[in-house]
């Protein structure tokens, strides 16, 4: 049995699939960064807030909403390029092609 995560993968699956780690692992990985930049965007975009603030008077009703949103937002787009670079990995361990290369060999 291969250990990933909560779940657990036979060795048959993992015999048949033998990238299945290195994905397991990439894909973590994108999830983490995704948790970092929603974190750091949620706050810095916070503290940019606290510093225009100063200079600039204005109600700090909407602050914290629009820090989360910001956070959010560059979360998602970093989970996702993250995530397709995986999607990349998987189909290149599969298959020993990238999927660049895939495309090329289907045009005429």
């Amino acid at each position: 049995m291969v250990n990933l995560g909560l779940s657990r993968v036979d060795d048959a699956v993992a015999a048949k699939h033998p990238g299945l780690g290195e994905y397991a692992a990439c894909q973590s990985s994108a999830f983490m960064k995704g948790v970092l930049t929603l974190v750091a965007g949620t706050g810095g975009t916070f503290g940019l807030q606290i510093l225009i603030q100063r200079k600039f008077p204005y109600p700090m009703q909407w602050s914290l909403l629009v820090a989360v949103v910001a956070g959010s937002v560059a979360s998602y787009g970093v989970t996702r390029v993250e995530s397709q670079k995986c999607s990349n990995l998987w189909l290149f361990l599969e298959t020993g092609k990238l999927p660049k290369d895939m495309d090329a060999g289907e045009r005429t």
